[in-house]
């Protein structure tokens, strides 16, 4: 772990997962984007648990990894919701070094303001409110319960400036960088009357094709819906569109990887309402690229999400 007093990269988080399984620990205030980190790194194809008892830690990562098949990167969240387990982090982080990997302690973190402002808007219950305390009094109880994790994190994440979009991006392209060779891929989707997402590096628009809006028993469905892909599935249009976007992306993509100047490149597909052709174009690229052999693919539906 880390000197208290520094002030790591996220970037140093990073574990090559060539000798162990990676393993990263995500902690940190409550409202300062944990769980969009967590579905993050599950993009990433990260096996991900929240919420586990810290005492379980070296239990899990045992008899996950002591599977035939098990997955070559592990993220777990480990917060506030099991303060009585916390003391013991350390001990239970070494046990698990014990088992031959090396787990990287990652804080995120934002101002009380912040979270403050985060509470208001999304009116969530802290976790600490069952105690009697005001949120005011909650945040900083479990500022003060936290405050020995923050000291050894290996990556203080401040998320005050950032939204989910930029958390995201953050967190793909900070995971995206284990060699000069990788670079990351999303795929996300939205809507036009909603503006165009401004670190898009291409952007796509699906407003010719056909609208399943228009059928009444698509509206409430989205792109993900196995009807809404059968629909743009048989229509000719659409498909001529999904094949000349993968031509498209397989020519100028390996171009940019092999330049070794982008860790990260973001296709946006907008649509009207951002909810059903949009969607499914990103799914349906996310997966070609997959089959293609890319390495690090998320997917974002920002209307969605």
């Amino acid at each position: 772990m880390n000197d208290a007093n520094a002030t790591p990269s996220f970037r140093d988080a990073h574990v090559n997962t060539t000798a162990a399984p990676t393993l990263i620990i995500v902690s940190g205030m409550s409202g300062s984007g944990k769980s969009v980190a967590l579905n993050t790194f599950e993009d990433l194809d990260f096996y991900c648990v929240d919420n586990l008892p810290a005492e379980l830690l070296p239990q899990f990562v045992q008899s996950v990894t002591g599977q035939s098949n098990a997955p070559e990167k592990l993220a777990v969240g480990i917060d506030v919701r099991n303060r009585r387990d916390l003391a013991n982090l350390p001990e239970w982080l070494s046990a698990v070094g014990t088992l031959g990997l090396d787990p990287k302690l990652v804080f995120f973190d934002a101002s009380d303001e912040v979270l403050l402002k985060r509470y208001a808007d999304t009116r969530r219950r802290h976790p600490l409110s069952t105690l009697g305390l005001s949120l005011v009094d909650a945040i900083a109880l479990e500022r003060q319960v936290l405050r020995p994790l923050r000291q050894i994190a290996d990556a203080v994440v401040d998320t005050s400036e950032m939204n989910v979009h930029v958390l995201r991006r953050h967190v793909i392209t900070e995971f995206g960088l284990g060699s000069d060779a990788t670079v990351s891929l999303l795929f996300e989707s939205f809507a036009y009357r909603h503006g165009v997402p401004a670190d898009a590096d291409f952007v796509l628009d699906a407003r010719a094709l056909p609208n399943p809006h228009w059928d009444a028993t698509l509206r409430p469905l989205s792109g993900r819906d196995a009807a809404v892909r059968e629909y743009l599935d048989a229509d000719r249009d659409v498909g001529l569109f999904v094949e000349q976007v993968s031509a498209f992306l397989d020519t100028w993509l390996p171009k940019l990887k092999s330049e070794g100047t982008r860790s990260y490149v973001t296709v946006a597909f907008g649509c009207s309402g951002g909810r059903h052709r949009s969607v499914y174009l990103a799914e349906r690229l996310a997966e070609h690229a997959r089959e293609k052999g890319w390495e690090e693919v998320a997917v974002h539906h920002r209307e969605l999400d």
